[in-house]
């Protein structure tokens, strides 16, 4: 991640567990302040289509299915909507697809993740942005597992750079969108 604001983020959290079998479960989780409205920082996150324009690594990304109703085929609340989309992701050579579920829901400015299809074994992230006047706090969580062994050992060894990078592609994102948009005594 880019150096905290005036030292305002909580400590991140790495760690690594054994789930039995040899299995590893990576997980992270951190809070931060950052420089850009509780709002904005939620639409460039929820705008998973953008993604491929600016992400590292996100070779390409579509959404499957988009629906406002859930399972029961009852309005999700709070304008909330539910998207099925298909990342391809490339390092080098290396190339793989999967297919997440994604929940965003605007009223709590919340985005939950998961996959639903792909090299994961579990994968799941969770955001949460709070406002904090002209700034928020941004409360991410990453939870995954890869199927693989291999990949997960390979992986593994690039995770805190991935996520480095993933955070400054986000934050840069935010800065460009509000460079662009009229200050509020133009409009």
């Amino acid at each position: 991640m880019l150096p905290p604001p005036c030292g305002e983020a909580d400590p991140a959290k790495r760690s690594t567990a054994g789930s039995g079998g040899g299995k590893v479960v990576t997980a992270h989780s951190e809070s931060r302040i950052v420089p850009y409205t509780a709002d904005l920082m939620y639409a460039v996150v929820a705008d998973v289509e953008k993604y491929p324009e600016f992400l590292p690594w996100c070779r390409g990304l579509r959404i499957l299915k988009r629906a406002a109703r859930d399972a029961a085929r009852q309005p999700i609340a709070g304008g909330a909507e539910i998207l099925e989309a298909e990342m391809l992701v490339g390092f080098g050579s290396f190339r793989e697809r999967y297919i997440s579920r994604v929940l965003l829901d605007p009223e709590m400015r919340t985005i939950a993740v998961t996959q639903s299809e792909g090299v994961f074994r579990r994968l799941e992230t969770h955001w949460r942005f709070t406002p904090d006047g002209e700034r928020c706090r941004v409360d991410f969580s990453i939870a995954f597992e890869f199927k693989s062994r291999m990949l997960g050992a390979v992986a593994g060894k690039a995770f805190a750079n991935v996520l480095l990078t993933m955070s400054q592609a986000f934050e840069a994102r935010a800065q460009a969108i509000s460079a662009t948009a009229p200050s509020p005594q133009k409009r």
